[in-house]
């Protein structure tokens, strides 16, 4: 009997594009012999289903459940794939806990740290993980911004501490760009983050613990051709590289994917994460941040990570599918 799975997509930030993306390339590559896959489109109140022929189809948030030409459908997993609010940062994960429905991502709890920048820093480094010197600036708190650079530097980079895909990230190279680039962060989050910069190499690092195995991912190169990888640089063919599997001394291959699964514990994640560093000409690895749910649509990391290691999209969720459903009935089919 086949699955029948929500694939939660959209959601209310400025990833809402790029989540649906993802979500296409994962609907594409799920196996149709095992699941059926309804494509929801989460907006505020607003969760739908469209069918092919363009109907729309509300979900009963009562008993997360469709009607669809008066057949009711029970929704029994979730994949989330809602990049930023309200995937990313828990609040999804914590409906589908109070409904009992099983899901691919981290727990509501690991969710909210990941997403929030300053809890993950003082968890991995909790677990010995060095991280940028940082403020985090309080929402509606008034900053010196001769102080803030007096403390951490110029440039610096101000950030939304809740936010991802780098939106609203701004490199601040003089004291008269940090309250505008504080404002425009608020944008995004009421709170904000400056950080001191760290130079040197990007790498990203996928990882995932299922059926009690360790998959440390292929680590990736990113080399930006604007002044770091900010959305656009992610975002638009020909303004960055992704480098996979990253031309690197094994040795420090080994240390960062070492490092990703540290990180990915003590943040107590679960299911796929991509964890990102920067690599100083020294040979120190600082984390930037932990992605919980990395995008994955055709221009990915994460996807070409898989491709390296022999591995398919479709592939690896049929690890956290079988993974989840066997944490909630180990009976269950890994």
């Amino acid at each position: 009997m086949k699955l029948d799975i929500a694939l939660l997509a959209g959601g209310d930030s400025s990833e809402r594009e790029v989540s649906l993306g993802s979500a296409a390339t994962v609907a594409a590559g799920l196996d149709s012999s095992r699941y059926n896959v309804w494509t929801i489109d989460v907006r505020g109140r607003d969760w739908h289903y469209t069918a092919p022929d363009g109907r729309c189809y509300p979900v009963d948030r009562n008993d997360f459940s469709l009607t669809v030409d008066g057949r009711h459908i029970p929704l029994r997993y979730a994949l989330v794939m809602i990049h930023g609010t309200p995937g990313e940062d828990g609040r999804m994960q914590g409906y589908l806990d109070m409904m009992g429905v099983p899901y691919s991502s981290c727990s509501q709890l690991s969710s909210a740290i990941t997403f929030d920048k300053q809890c993950t820093k003082l968890a991995v480094a909790a677990a010995g993980i060095a991280v940028a010197r940082g403020r985090l600036i309080a929402a509606g708190e008034t900053v010196d911004p001769a102080a803030l650079a007096s403390g951490l530097g110029l440039p610096m980079f101000v950030k939304p501490n809740a936010s991802g895909s780098s939106c609203g990230v701004a490199k601040v190279k003089s004291i008269e760009q940090i309250a505008p680039a504080i404002a425009a962060a608020r944008e995004e989050s009421p709170e904000v983050l400056a950080e001191a910069q760290v130079v040197g190499r990007e790498f990203g690092c996928g990882v995932l613990v299922a059926g009690g195995r360790e998959y440390l991912l292929p680590v990736t190169e990113i080399v930006s051709r604007r002044e770091f990888f900010d959305y656009q640089a992610k975002y638009t063919d020909g303004l960055s590289e992704e480098i996979t599997p990253a031309m690197i001394d094994p040795r420090l291959t080994e240390t960062l994917q070492r490092m990703a699964l540290t990180a990915y514990r003590a943040c107590r994640c679960r299911g796929v994460v991509r964890i990102d560093f920067i690599v100083t000409p020294e040979g120190q690895p600082f984390l930037i941040e932990v992605n919980s749910i990395p995008g994955m649509s055709g221009g990915s990391i994460i996807p070409k990570q898989l491709s390296a290691a022999g591995m398919t999209v479709g592939g690896l969720y049929d690890l956290i599918i079988g993974d989840t459903l066997a944490s909630v009935d180990p009976s269950a089919e890994r």
